[in-house]
């Protein structure tokens, strides 16, 4: 047996069938749909990413042309709290880049 063979029936294992770390068909065909639907959340996520990146920044402009402040602490507040309230610490932080993403940096 030459070491390719040997090295190469393990990493074939650790993958499994099409990628999904299970060499139990029915598992592996589960998983397979259930990434799909997980890439499809992902795209919809990063659609409305941008498009909320893009409103915030209109509404920023908006408010600056209007002789307004670039930023209403109050208004950040409450989207970190809504964010915390539902998602816990992670919210709080998912909430900050998307604060970032339509605000740019502080």
């Amino acid at each position: 047996m030459s070491t390719q063979a040997t090295t190469a029936a393990p990493a074939a294992v650790a993958h499994g069938l099409n990628g999904t770390g299970t060499t139990e068909p029915g598992a592996a065909g589960e998983i397979v749909d259930l990434r799909a639907r997980i890439d499809a959340i992902d795209a919809a996520l990063i659609d409305l990413w941008k498009e909320r990146a893009a409103i915030s920044r209109q509404v920023g402009a908006t408010r600056v042309a209007s002789g307004g402040t670039r930023l209403v602490l109050a208004r950040e507040r409450e989207i970190l709290d809504r964010f915390r309230d539902e998602l816990g610490a992670d919210g709080t932080q998912l909430a900050l880049l998307i604060l970032r993403a339509g605000r740019g940096p502080l």
